[in-house]
């Protein structure tokens, strides 16, 4: 079986995760927590993760999407719907520190594979669950996905044009907060585990993280009672604090203090905008954002964006024209930080996937082996963590009770 390409202590070394969560929220948890040392299988049935199938683009067959967020992980395949493939999962459990799933509430309670019962065979184990609303209210048995999410969250009644217009965030991003949120929780049950030697059951909802991901957002209108409308870029507390267009392309400004207004008018040649009264403090501003901020476009339309970069930058004032994705992935600060790098697959070749966040000076953590084929660790880890020999793997696959892609060895 192909290891991790890393070498050296990461963080979380030696605790083993069984992963049966699909497609981006518990994925995007679980790559995380691969990236930094965690042993995660994947249990797929055996038509696998519904991101497999997301696509194009597809690479040697094999959906970028998936490529990208079940690297470093090893692939098993078990039949759900046979009870000694659900007896093979509790006997994997029995092995595991963390236990992940995005189901609807109750499917894992129905394959008897819930929190109760898991927990009754190994009390260590740290359970999570992401789901839509969470495990109990109201909305508990609702179908949720990214996009419905943004909408019962409030976030799609504040992202959309000045002229009303709703606009999806342009990434799943109630998938990928839940999916952080569900790391932390699991890291925060591990802490506790180190003190009493128990585990316990996180429940995370997308719902609740994105409430608290719009902190900012939701106690502006909790003190004020004014529900926010979309405002395109712009930010309703701070002015100028906004995309502008430049002569030939955007350019993103934050103007966030009165020290930055000054060093902001004299970078852009008009100081008389300094202590203009209606200018002078953030509230004026903001006061008189309808009148200032087309005064700016029109400033910022007589020039090109590099040179308004190099002022702007020169002057210590947040700015960046709005780059594309090619423009970021080749840029030299993405290169340095290692946020592009290239892995190889068996079957997909080379190709790049995005790096990992969190850099660490002891025990750094990265990319390691390339997202598994299907099926294609269930013999080894069958023999490696449950100790069965290579004729009673062999007998469950001819039996449908698992999968093992070519490849397994």
């Amino acid at each position: 079986m192909q290891r991790d390409s890393l070498s050296g202590k990461r963080p979380l070394d030696g605790i083993r995760v069984l992963d049966f969560s699909h497609a981006l929220a518990g994925p995007y948890c679980t790559l995380l927590l691969a990236d930094y040392g965690a042993e995660v299988y994947k249990m797929e049935a055996r038509g696998g993760d519904m991101g497999r199938g997301w696509g194009p683009p597809f690479e040697g067959g094999i959906s970028s999407f998936f490529l990208g967020l079940n690297r470093g992980k090893r692939g098993i395949s078990i039949d759900l719907k046979q009870e000694e493939g659900i007896e093979l999962c509790l006997r994997l459990v029995d092995r595991m520190d963390v236990l992940i799933e995005n189901f609807r509430p109750g499917a894992m309670d129905r394959l008897g594979l819930g929190y109760n019962t898991v927990h009754r065979r190994n009390p260590r184990l740290v359970y999570c669950s992401i789901s839509g609303y969470g495990q109990n209210g109201p909305s508990r048995d609702e179908a949720a996905m990214d996009l419905v999410v943004q909408a019962t969250s409030g976030l799609l009644s504040i992202t959309g044009t000045q002229d009303g217009e709703s606009v999806r965030c342009g990434y799943g991003v109630t998938d990928v907060t839940s999916g952080l949120f569900a790391a932390i929780g699991i890291l925060l049950a591990l802490r506790v585990r180190d003190t009493t030697g128990e585990g316990q059951y996180v429940d995370v909802s997308m719902l609740d993280s994105m409430i608290s991901t719009m902190t900012s957002n939701y106690v502006g209108y909790l003190g004020s009672g004014v529900i926010p409308r979309p405002m395109g870029t712009a930010f309703p507390t701070v002015v100028p604090y906004r995309v502008f267009h430049a002569q030939d392309r955007a350019i993103a400004i934050a103007v966030g203090s009165e020290k930055l207004w000054s060093a902001f008018c004299r970078a852009i040649g008009r100081p008389d905008l300094e202590k203009h009264p209606d200018y002078a403090s953030n509230a004026e501003r903001i006061r008189n954002r309808a009148v200032l901020e087309p005064l700016l476009d029109g400033v910022f339309s007589a020039r090109p964006v590099a040179e308004w970069i190099e002022r702007l930058q020169g002057a210590g004032v947040p700015a960046s024209m709005v780059r594309n994705f090619q423009e970021v992935a080749e840029h030299p600060q993405s290169a340095v930080r290692q946020m592009f790098p290239v892995l190889d697959h068996v079957t997909a070749g080379p190709h790049r996937v995005t790096g990992s966040p969190v850099k660490l000076s002891q025990t750094p953590g990265g990319p390691g082996a390339p997202a598994p084929l299907l099926g294609e660790h269930t013999g080894w880890t069958l023999q490696e963590l449950l100790g069965l020999d290579a004729s009673s793997v062999s007998a469950l696959a001819a039996r449908g009770v698992i999968f093992s892609s070519e490849t397994a060895t």
